[in-house]
C-alpha cells in the first residue's frame, strides 16, 4: 500500500511542477514576443494612405487615413507609447490634432 500512496504524492507534486512549468513558459514566450517584438504590431504601415511632404528638417510623409482599421490600429499603438515610437527604420508621431499621423525615415549611423 506504501507504493500506491507514494505514487499519489509522485504524481501530486509532478501536476503541480507541470503547472508551473506552463505559468513559467508563457511568461517566457510574451518576454520573448516583445524581445523580438512579434505581436507588437497589429497594423502594416503599407496599407496605409501616405503623402509626402517637405519640412524644416527635410522630407516626411504625413497620413490622415482615419477610416482604415490599420491606421486606428498605428494610431492606438502610438498612444500606448506615448505618441511618438520607432518602429522598423521610420520614427512615427502623432500630431497635437490627435487624428493626423507623421513619419520620418531614420537615419542610419
Amino acid at each position: 500500500m506504501a507504493g500506491r500512496e507514494d505514487l499519489a504524492i509522485l504524481a501530486e507534486e509532478l501536476t503541480r511542477f507541470l503547472v508551473q512549468l506552463e505559468i513559467q513558459s508563457a511568461e517566457l514566450r510574451q518576454a520573448l514576443k516583445r524581445l523580438l517584438g512579434a505581436n507588437v504590431y497589429s497594423w502594416d504601415p503599407d496599407k496605409i494612405a501616405w503623402t509626402k511632404e517637405q519640412g524644416a528638417k527635410g522630407e516626411f510623409e504625413k497620413s490622415e487615413d482615419f477610416n482604415n482599421p490599420e491606421f486606428k490600429a498605428m494610431l492606438k499603438w502610438l498612444n500606448e507609447h506615448g505618441n511618438r515610437a520607432s518602429r522598423a527604420g521610420y520614427f512615427y508621431w502623432v500630431y497635437k490634432n490627435g487624428a493626423t499621423v507623421g513619419r520620418k525615415k531614420r537615419r542610419s549611423g
